[in-house]
């Protein structure tokens, strides 16, 4: 009995452990669909950045999709907090449209 109860303890803690430090945000940040969601915001944020330098958009909408894309940042970490650091296919579905609507403000 005590060589079955030993490792279920074991394995318990480590359950535990595992899930305790994917709730504090240590998780998968290099998942290929996080990468890829994350790397689109970047993207968005220097397009952002770059048509206010050149005049071609105002700090206040500026302001609004970085907030916009603020969001969708968050959204992304907290799907990725309930399954260990790992986004679905079809989070990363939700998560691609949002961005294309920030997307397409950006150009107008």
């Amino acid at each position: 009995m005590k060589h079955f109860v030993m490792p279920m303890a074991l394995i318990a803690m480590l359950g535990l452990s595992t899930s305790a430090f994917a709730q504090k945000g240590h998780f998968c940040k290099t998942h290929p669909r996080r990468a890829e969601v994350n790397a689109r915001l970047r993207n968005q944020h220097k397009r952002i950045n770059e048509e206010v330098k050149e005049g071609e958009m105002s700090k206040a909408k500026a302001a609004r999709l970085h907030q916009d894309d603020r969001e969708i940042r968050q959204e992304e970490r907290d799907m990725a907090a309930q399954d260990h650091g790992h986004i679905t296919k079809a989070e990363q579905k939700v998560l691609n449209q949002q961005e294309n609507k920030v997307s397409k403000k950006i150009g107008q």
